[in-house]
């Protein structure tokens, strides 16, 4: 029931309650008139089985009953309001009002916070909005997962998109609410975005303005534009930023499916039907396309392309992989000839073409690559290197189709991708509350007893729910192989205290599975940090193994390691500013990120590994200097699956494989230590055989991006890997002379690299430590591309 009192509403769990019971709640805000007919199972309590699956019709979706009831309020977040406003014209203005109440980040004056975050629920049915919703910092918008809400444009809507990330100041001269390479954390989930009433000429036909960086995500959406032969409707409109993952996206009519430009993205599972341009891309340094099927367009990818200097950026490098175009006169168009020469790096893998005239052509006319009814299956236009050859060859057509190993791959032979779990179908009482079994999650308390005990009680046989806050550990907490773990709006756990402050003896935070178990296992929503100083943390440890005959069984969506940066954290500008002289002892935050073991399988879609380069609390820019020994490190025997990960200012290396095997990464994304070279690489940590580090020659100076040693059936589909520093100094990035190399592969490997771009950095490929493929080659715009490179 819900009882409403002005603009604050009070919702009670399933069974009667007093008015007076209950309290106003943080995090969560709900969106609706009221919460329908519950029908719950009755189960047990504690661990008795496995998980039954909640099937009833009238079952609402779990995220209604279970965030609900009042004990678990955090006291550090803001007002929990309810409004009814369902089927009002003006909606967008009333939903505003719902969402930035509670002092919440926007508006120009917040650039990030970590203490407001906000999940903004929307129960099935039509809701008419005339101006944008606005997804503010740290917020997730969610649909019913079982009947996804519409969000209708009137035929007056005015604004730039239904749902807008990053709003432009009225009369701010171009300014926005965010400064977009730092617009983390947000995400949309499950709805029908409907334009269709906006009349087609005009642009506001938008569904989302979607400027973002890391940590953000859309996913199993649905967008209806018209279908006019004037329209001019667009699904995502997307101008710049620093991202991001996105997939299982429906766009019907338009202009444009997807009108998008960024730094660098990860699209899985997009399916565009009837629109002019299915994907428009303006710019971007490099972004990976996954299984995108194309149906009734005139052109499937149209690329502003042949800017090959920082000043005239265009699009950098273009990765698709298993893709179907049916019926689309072109699929790839190129808006200038390359005239053998890289001005825009392409790569096509595993395209099936059905009654497609052109594979690859230019605005005019020309045809690069003929179509037909056919299977592309290795195409590249670009620079292509082998082994230790310096020299380029530019190529406009077959680059070698890597092996694929049949782990990796469904059963129609594409790369395998799962999107995020969102348990639809289990009712209220298949999830457990954590805070409801004695954890506190204020950021003060030990919660490890608690924690512990809970999943020794209920993994396996209930989803363990993490209610939004910080929960400290301070000894190992594992989570054991046949567990499901929620978030909400990405709650942290944080390890904390002396058993993980020896540098010579790490210990894990999290450990994902015993050694050698197997499973499923689910996380999704968290994150996994430290309180410092930490320099013995190895926050996350991955042992489970995926079930048999279940892929993707065992892995994290919307899932992120945060180091520092954060309030309470200890690892912030007053303890760790960046003009600070030398390293501070209390400025550390981890021994290692994330550790894959051997027997391990993982599905890591949208991971971040940031170790903090500034503040996000405070003013949300100023600098800091923390230090991490190492990002991620994986020794899997696979299949691991990184999609839309990054792993960023790590002292050794952001990605490592030792002894790996069977391995799609795509798009990976790194940054360099802003610090480096002073102390240059590994200070302040050492070189540890034990943990299979790699070695520096002399000279090297700076953290691998990758580093790849006795590694097998690696493919990489895209990596951006950069260095935009030099002891806190862009000017290096004027000569290429951040760093020297950046990836390092060794020659007893077997790796496949396609659509490596790098920045800041003189070589881009290094075999053995020693630079073989320089940058000087590959200049494509702000950025160099390396179209494909292997053995």
């Amino acid at each position: 029931k819900c009882f409403f009192e002005g603009d604050t509403g009070y919702c009670a769990v399933p069974h009667e309650k007093n008015e007076d019971e209950m309290p106003v709640c943080p995090v969560f805000k709900d969106i609706g008139e009221n919460f329908g007919g519950f029908d719950f199972p009755m189960i047990p309590i504690g661990c008795v089985g496995i998980l039954y699956y909640g099937l009833h019709v009238k079952l609402q979706m779990w995220m209604i009953g279970c965030i609900m009831p009042p004990n678990h309020c955090a006291p550090q977040n803001s007002a929990r309001l309810f409004k009814d406003i369902r089927g009002r014209e003006a909606l967008g203005m009333h939903l505003g009002a719902a969402i930035s109440s509670g002092g919440r980040c926007g508006g120009g004056g917040c650039q990030s916070t970590t203490l407001t975050p906000a999940i903004v629920y929307f129960p099935k049915g039509t809701y008419v909005v005339s101006s944008p919703i606005i997804a503010l910092y740290l917020t997730q918008l969610i649909g019913d997962a079982k009947t996804p809400p519409t969000l209708l444009a009137s035929s007056n809507f005015e604004g730039m998109a239904v749902i807008d990330a990053d709003p432009y100041i009225p009369n701010g001269n171009g300014q926005q609410y965010y400064v977009n390479q730092n617009n983390f954390l947000r995400s949309v989930r499950n709805f029908v975005i409907d334009v269709r009433r906006v009349p087609p000429e005009k642009s506001q036909g938008t569904g989302i303005h979607w400027q973002v960086a890391q940590a953000t995500s859309l996913m199993n959406i649905v967008f209806h534009m018209s279908a006019a032969p004037n329209t001019a409707h667009q699904g995502i409109w997307m101008e710049n930023g620093s991202g991001g993952f996105m997939g299982d996206l429906v766009f019907n009519g338009g202009k444009y499916g997807m009108w998008v430009g960024n730094q660098q993205f990860t699209v899985r599972n997009i399916t565009v039907n009837n629109a002019d341009t299915a994907v428009f891309s303006h710019w971007n340094w490099g972004w990976t396309f996954q299984g995108i099927n194309i149906n009734n367009c005139q052109v499937g990818f149209d690329l502003l392309t042949g800017g090959a200097t920082a000043n005239t950026q265009s699009v950098g490098a273009m990765a698709i992989i298993d893709s179907v175009a049916t019926n689309t006169p072109i699929f790839v168009r190129n808006s200038q000839p390359s005239d053998n020469n890289l001005a825009g790096s392409l790569v096509i893998n595993n395209a099936r073409l059905n009654n497609v005239q052109t594979a690859v052509g230019v605005v005019g006319g020309a045809t690069v690559l003929a179509g037909g009814t056919r299977t592309i299956k290795s195409w590249g236009q670009g620079n292509v290197f082998k082994g230790t050859s310096s020299g380029a060859k530019f190529v406009q057509g077959d680059i070698g189709n890597p092996s694929k190993p049949s782990s990796l791959l469904d059963g129609s032979g594409k790369i395998f991708g799962r999107m995020h779990p969102q348990y639809a179908s289990y009712a209220v009482s298949e999830f457990v509350s954590v805070r409801d079994h004695g954890a506190k999650g204020d950021g003060r308390t030990d919660d490890t007893a608690a924690l512990k005990a809970i999943f020794d009680k209920y993994a396996g046989c209930k989803i363990i729910f993490f209610d939004a806050g910080t929960y400290i550990v301070t000894s190992t907490l594992t989570i054991p192989a046949g567990t499901r773990v929620v978030g909400e709006a990405w709650s942290v756990i944080a390890g904390s205290g002396k058993m993980f402050q020896d540098v010579s003896n790490p210990q894990v935070v999290v450990r994902v599975g015993e050694p050698g178990s197997q499973g499923i296992l689910e996380i999704t929503d968290m994150i996994f940090s430290t309180v410092g100083p930490t320099p013995g943390a190895i926050v996350v440890e991955w042992n489970v193994k995926q079930p048999a005959g279940f892929q993707g069984g065992a892995g994290a969506w919307d899932t992120h390691i945060r180091l520092g940066g954060a309030l309470g954290t200890n690892l912030e500008v007053q303890q760790c500013p960046s003009s600070g002289s030398g390293v501070d002892d209390g400025c550390y935050a981890a021994f290692l990120a994330l550790h894959i073991q051997p027997s391990a399988t993982a599905y890591l879609e949208g991971l971040w590994a940031w170790l903090a380069d500034h503040d996000l609390d405070g003013d949300g820019t100023s600098q800091i200097s923390i230090y991490s020994g190492r990002g991620i490190l994986s020794e899997s025997a696979g299949p691991v699956w990184m999609i839309g990960t990054g792993s960023e200012h790590h002292a050794l290396y952001q990605y490592s494989l030792v002894n790996a095997r069977n391995h799609y990464m795509g798009l990976i994304q790194t940054e360099s230590p802003y610090y480096q070279p002073s102390p240059a690489v590994p200070a302040p940590f050492s070189i540890n055989a034990r943990w299979k580090d790699p070695s520096f020659s002399s000279g090297l100076s700076s953290a691998w991006g990758l580093h790849v040693s006795s590694s097998t059936d690696i493919i990489i589909f895209g990596a951006g890997l950069y260095s935009f520093f030099n002891n806190y100094d862009q000017g290096c990035l004027q000569t290429y002379t951040c760093q020297s190399q950046i990836m390092n592969i060794d020659s007893g490997s077997d790796v496949a690299v396609y659509s490596l771009s790098t920045v800041g950095t003189t070589f881009q490929v290094s075999v053995d430590g020693k630079g073989v493929v320089r940058q000087s080659e590959n200049r494509n715009g702000f950025a160099s591309t390396v179209t494909a490179w292997s053995f």
